[in-house]
């Protein structure tokens, strides 16, 4: 293993986003701890204000060597444990749904040999999703953390409530789209307002491939946003 370093946020998704911002590196390059007892989280706990810290240690991974660590790693899934994580999932998820006693659905699949998918349905659902799908992605940690209970082996999980991840990728693509135009044509560089890592990954994949225009992020934490400029 290599260097560990620990990072804080006011969600274990943020402060997973300011390490793998920081360190330069994507998920599947570090292996992750969130440094509390996740037996003591509740469903609700995700909308309070607390500092939680998160353990990352960089794999020694070659980068050429990664797509083949990652198709072993999803080769030693078993079938056991994927049953396992979703039946932990469901678990959750049966509690919190019984609670709120609203019009709220889910459905678990599996994607693929490691990768289990929770599509969460219903007029009172929205409230899952959060200011810019701050919630969403609280909910989808605290998902993958119940998953994993007691189980060595990596499982991904991808959650996602009434289609607003890809209605909010299209939004993102398009306002890159257009603040490129803005730029190209007034000749003047354009800060966006802060976004996550996630979003600002969206805006940077984007326009990767534009020739005229440059994009690069600046700030710390929850201020990092980012800046359209021509090249």
């Amino acid at each position: 293993m290599g260097e560990t370093r620990i990072f804080e946020g006011k969600t274990s998704t943020e402060a997973i986003e300011k390490g793998l911002e920081q360190l330069k590196v994507l998920r599947k390059d570090v292996d992750i701890k969130i440094l509390e007892d996740e037996d003591k989280k509740s469903f609700f706990s995700i909308l309070s204000p607390r500092v939680v810290k998160v353990e990352m240690i960089l794999r020694d991974n070659k980068p050429e060597d990664t797509q083949k660590i990652v198709k072993k790693e999803e080769r030693e899934v078993s079938r056991e444990n994927i049953e396992k994580s979703k039946n932990q999932i469901e678990k959750f998820l049966n509690e919190i749904t019984t609670k709120i006693g609203q019009d709220i659905n889910y459905k678990i699949t599996e994607e693929n040999g490691n990768t289990i998918s929770v599509v969460i349905k219903g007029e009172a659902s929205k409230f899952l999703i959060g200011y810019r799908g701050e919630v969403l992605n609280s909910l989808q940690t605290l998902l993958i953390a119940i998953a994993g209970k007691n189980i060595k082996e990596k499982i991904h999980i991808n959650v996602d409530v009434l289609n607003y991840r890809e209605k909010r990728k299209k939004v993102l693509e398009e306002l890159a789209q257009r603040i490129a135009n803005n730029v190209i044509r007034n000749k003047k560089p354009v800060t966006l307002e802060p976004m996550t890592a996630y979003e600002r990954k969206i805006i940077h994949t984007k326009l990767q491939e534009n020739t005229k225009v440059k994009t690069e992020s600046i700030g710390e934490g929850e201020n990092r946003r980012i800046v359209i400029s021509l090249k």
